[in-house]
């Protein structure tokens, strides 16, 4: 109780969690075949139910502990988000979206919401899969923003390579969600490409700032 998890290995702590639906069962052997399995902890946590199920010793029941934790921790991190003032820099963000997002199979567009003094209101994943100029609406993102009454946008999405490199149509989505919210009086603050443990930022590479100048000089 007073040192925490100090000196758990993570196979330990995952025998733990799934001790909590099997309290009279030996629950080490099993915890470590997930380990092997899945090579770290975080890939545990972050395993589908199929695949958790595929183990020896793990099964309905007792998953419940293993998936308990990881969305304990995702409201956790999820709730002090939305009650910190302001969001001022992009580790912030990352700080947060990081476990979200990392080690993700697929795809997810998340959006942070902002009233207008840069607090959050609310965070929401609009899209998933593969993310092309043609499955990110831009429309919606507008609706949504609205529905929210938004004064800032952030948007973030999941690289499941581990590559943060911003591709061409991550730049082209940004354009486009830049001037349609533009239009709306919508300001977009960031971007950030997630990786397993880094990120890209948008705004940090100047990108955001550029876009913005383009969107001032067309002429309506």
């Amino acid at each position: 109780m007073d040192s925490g998890l100090t000196g758990f290995h993570d196979y330990e702590v995952i025998e733990l969690l799934l001790s909590l639906s099997t309290p009279r069962k030996d629950c080490k052997d099993t915890a470590k075949l997930a380990i092997k399995k899945f090579k770290t902890f975080q890939s545990v946590i972050e395993a589908s139910s199929e695949e958790l199920c595929e183990i020896k010793g793990i099964g309905a029941a007792n998953l419940f502990g293993i998936k308990l934790i990881k969305s304990v921790a995702e409201r956790y991190l999820e709730k002090k988000l939305i009650e910190k003032y302001t969001i001022h820099n992009s580790q912030t963000l990352f700080d947060y979206l990081c476990y979200s997002l990392c080690n993700k199979k697929k795809e997810y567009f998340k959006v942070v919401f902002l009233d207008v003094k840069n607090r959050v209101i609310e965070t929401e994943t609009l899209f998933t899969g593969t993310l092309t100029s043609s499955a990110v609406y831009p429309r919606e993102v507008v609706l949504t923003a609205l529905r929210h009454n938004a004064a800032g946008l952030v948007f973030a999405h999941n690289h499941p390579s581990g590559d943060t490199t911003p591709s061409a149509e991550d730049i082209s989505i940004t354009r486009r969600l830049i001037f349609a919210c533009g239009v709306m009086s919508i300001t977009v603050h960031e971007h950030l490409i997630i990786g397993e443990s880094k990120y890209f930022s948008f705004a940090d590479n100047g990108y955001i700032e550029k876009m913005k100048l383009e969107f001032d000089c067309i002429k309506f």
